[in-house]
């Protein structure tokens, strides 16, 4: 981030919460004028005191799946209930890196803990991408893997409230042609599978 990184010039607390804070950046702008904006964050202060002051590299905040079942042949998908929107979401899996899990480790409990379903391999991932950086700082890798195994809700938290979907071509199709509500990621990810199908996720396994 190097240049960009000296136009921080401190942080304020706003609100802390368990996985969620909310802090003040005093920056400089493009004309070298005081301003302020709002982020929401999952790191500690200290942390982003280390980021943004002293020019440590930021961690990767979680991982985002994109599942194919080798037996079934097809994609892997969640329907989950998400408060914010107060709606079931069609999103891929995805959860948190705890502390310094490597990716491999948090691909495979995340699939089994929302699907029930097991990482057989991991295909390929881009380490770090961000979801929305006019609000948040959060990133995550995003892990294209195959899987097998039965669906289960066994493995869910108390909080969660998922639904695993499979689908094949035409099954994606009729998701974006209704009217559902549909995460960003998700959105993106069904178009390129409607297009491209198992060569997607680029292997020879299924020729």
């Amino acid at each position: 981030m190097g240049d960009f990184m000296n136009k921080i010039q401190g942080i304020e607390i706003l609100a802390n919460t368990k996985y969620l804070s909310l802090y003040d950046l005093k920056y400089k702008n493009k004309n070298g004028k005081d301003s302020n904006w709002t982020v929401a964050s999952r790191k500690s202060i200290n942390d982003l005191n280390d980021i943004y002051l002293n020019n440590k590299n930021d961690k990767v905040d979680a991982v985002v799946l994109v599942p194919y079942h080798i037996k079934e042949k097809k994609l892997v998908m969640i329907k989950q209930f998400r408060v914010p929107i107060n709606n079931y979401v069609y999103e891929l899996p995805a959860g948190l890196i705890d502390n310094n899990e490597d990716i491999e480790n948090a691909v495979k409990m995340e699939l089994k803990e929302e699907t029930g379903l097991d990482v057989l391999e991991i295909i390929k991932s881009k380490e770090k991408l961000y979801l929305s950086p006019g609000m948040s700082d959060e990133s995550v890798s995003l892990v294209y893997c195959l899987c097998q195994g039965n669906t289960s809700k066994d493995y869910l938290e108390e909080e969660e409230d998922i639904e695993t979907v499979l689908l094949d071509k035409e099954e994606a199709k009729k998701i974006l042609q209704s009217n559902v509500a549909l995460d960003i990621k998700a959105y993106i990810i069904l178009n390129m599978f409607i297009n491209s199908g198992e060569n997607l996720f680029g292997k020879e396994i299924f020729k």
